[in-house]
């Protein structure tokens, strides 16, 4: 593996972040839109991570940033604030080279150390590299829904994999949290 830095994404990287971003919507069903975005749009994204205290970091190395990462709201609904769902993207290039699996370690580390309780991982059922990447790091893969999604003129199945982050035995604002 090539040896990469992890931090957090500055603005400086946002057109890397949004080549990747495009790439992988142009050539995977990594990401199941078809639109390309622009810099504006990965800029603004990245201020509304930022203003909801979610991360967005950066795998950095000799020719630039080969990777990032970040997690957000599971769902919209307040009974879902313990949970978050993560989103790993590397570049075409550095693929197999390790940088994902750095980026999920921090991702995770980051998780527990704001106090998430799951991680959720909405994976194509058909990319069994990063449904492997996830069981190796301890997530389980907890269901499957068949077709889904719709890209490249197929169908899609999405794999859920979750991780829970602790042992708590009730939420830390439940009347029964010890």
């Amino acid at each position: 593996m090539t040896d990469v830095q992890i931090r957090d994404a500055e603005a400086i990287d946002l057109e890397a972040i949004t080549a990747i971003h495009n790439h992988a919507v142009e050539h995977t069903t990594a990401i199941w839109n078809e639109e390309t975005i622009d810099v504006a749009n990965r800029a603004a994204w990245l201020a509304d991570r930022q203003e909801r205290g979610y991360p967005v970091i950066v795998a950095v190395d000799d020719s630039g940033v080969v990777g990032y990462a970040s997690f957000g709201g599971w769902r919209p609904h307040s009974g879902f604030r313990h949970t978050v769902e993560h989103s790993v993207y590397v570049r075409d290039d550095a693929q197999g080279r390790g940088v994902g699996k750095t980026l999920m370690i921090e991702l995770i580390d980051r998780a527990r150390r704001s106090g998430v309780h799951v991680m959720v991982a909405a994976v194509d059922s058909s990319n069994l590299g990063s449904i492997v990447l996830h069981k190796r790091l301890d997530f389980m893969q907890v269901g499957r829904m068949p077709q889904v999604g719709a890209k490249f003129g197929r169908w899609l199945d999405l794999t859920f994999l979750q991780l829970v982050l602790d042992e708590r035995a009730f939420p830390p604002d439940a009347p029964d949290a010890r």
